[in-house]
């Protein structure tokens, strides 16, 4: 169990896929560039089995993006991008309509 303060402190917000590349060597990982409002960042996903890259292009999506940074594969990843998992379906986190990006989930 987390605080609602730890809560609030983490940094959630709405992002706009840029740009999708496929990870060298990996069959289940992207690239992706999210605008997160005030920057663009780089992010690994593990979404390539269940979304072509059409298919993230220019799509709003949920990004957690106070995380320490992490290194997969050699790419620096900097924010997670949220989903859900339930035994073989799976989705990308997403909102009921546009917002503007850069946009806190609270």
């Amino acid at each position: 169990m987390i605080s609602f303060e730890q809560f609030k402190e983490m940094d959630i917000r709405i992002g706009k896929v840029l740009d999708v590349e496929e990870v060298e060597g990996a069959d289940r990982l992207y690239l992706l560039t999210v605008d997160i409002g005030d920057e663009t960042i780089k992010l690994v996903a593990g979404i390539k089995l269940w979304y072509a890259k059409e298919q993230l292009l220019d799509k709003q999506v949920v990004i957690l993006v106070n995380l320490e940074p992490k290194v997969i594969r050699g790419i620096e990843s900097k924010g997670m991008l949220l989903a859900t998992l339930n035994g073989d379906k799976f989705s990308i986190l997403r909102t009921d309509r546009d917002m503007p990006v850069g946009s806190k989930v609270s």
